[in-house]
């Protein structure tokens, strides 16, 4: 591998799992990562969905952070527009505090739910137009001057944690080329539009005081197993289990009916969605990667590593760095 290889965990709830159960396995996927030399590990910010734990996201990077050492942690992301800027600055102040040189903030503006959950979030339908405004508000309570006058973060000001603007499109990719911050662009979900996206952010990029140089981080998903036989499998196993989570309405598919509904014309915009995926053996997984960072022009690879179980996902981490030169720690 070319580039520094990134986790994204979802902090995924799988079946017949508990939600202690999951968490447990984002600490020990996170102390793998460490061990093994991943550069950070991200955990997303999503609401009302059974399956995904990580909804308290500077929660959970506490707790993970309390249990590691050296790692850096982080947001991947925030949906900005459910917060204040100010209530997020004190919350990544406070950890930043504590963890001192370990934390990102990746920002996005997608209220991460659905527009029922949205009105439980208490978030306006107008709130991901002021996106641009509230990074320039939170950037201000982080690094100074504050933009609000009087209002300062405590903790907060003057820990300079880094931000990263987050997006599937070309509106994150122009804000973050105008701010000078890193851009990750979410591929492992959202594939259509990374090539344009990472075009025109390099192209527009203006320098700042966090970034003198364009920073690409590009998703992907990854299964990587002992054989490619069992990697297929988990990997189905995946895609079934998403049939139940956009489809289910509160109820589990048989495997039978998952795959029915994978096989209509619906059930193709999972497979849409999980366009770039690795799946397979560690050598097969190497090679798909090593294509895909040329593809995305990336300078660094997030890598959401799929799977039905903790045990397994650890196993993928594993196996991922052995083959891409990772250093353990």
């Amino acid at each position: 591998m070319t580039v520094p290889l990134s986790i994204l965990d979802l902090a995924t709830i799988g079946k017949g799992q508990t939600v202690a159960e999951s968490l447990a396995g984002s600490v020990a996927m996170a102390q793998k990562a460490e061990e093994l030399g991943y550069r950070r590990v991200w955990y997303a910010e999503h609401h009302n969905m059974s399956a995904i734990a990580s909804s308290a996201t500077s929660v959970l990077i506490a707790h993970v952070a309390a249990h590691t050492k050296t790692i850096r942690l982080g947001a991947g992301g925030v949906m900005l527009p459910n917060h204040s800027p100010l209530t997020i600055a004190e919350q990544f102040g406070t950890l930043e505090t504590l963890h001192p040189g370990r934390i990102d903030l990746g920002l996005g503006r997608a209220p991460g739910s659905d527009q029922n959950t949205m009105r439980a979030l208490r978030r306006d339908h107008t709130s991901s137009d002021r996106f641009p405004q509230d990074v320039l508000e939170l950037q201000g309570y982080l690094t100074g001057p504050t933009r609000i006058q009087g209002v300062e973060a405590t903790p907060g000001k003057g820990t300079n944690v880094p931000l990263y603007i987050l997006g599937s499109s070309l509106f994150g990719a122009q804000l973050a080329a105008q701010l000078g911050l890193p851009y990750a662009f979410a591929s492992h979900f959202a594939p259509a539009a990374l090539q344009d996206a990472v075009a025109v952010y390099r192209r527009e990029f203006q320098p700042s005081d966090q970034l003198s140089e364009p920073h690409v981080i590009a998703g992907v998903n990854v299964t990587a197993a002992d054989s490619n036989a069992e990697a297929q499998a988990i990997h189905l196993a995946v895609k079934r289990a998403r049939v139940s989570l956009f489809f289910g309405g509160g109820r589990e598919f048989t495997d039978d009916e998952a795959d029915m509904v994978l096989d209509s014309p619906q059930g193709q915009h999972i497979a849409q969605m999980m366009k770039f995926s690795a799946v397979g053996t560690k050598d097969v997984v190497r090679d798909y990667l090593d294509e895909f960072t040329a593809f995305a022009d990336a300078d660094e690879l997030i890598v959401a590593h799929q799977s039905i179980g903790t045990e397994e996902r650890l196993r993928s981490v594993e196996l991922v760095a052995e083959v891409a030169g990772l250093v353990s720690a």
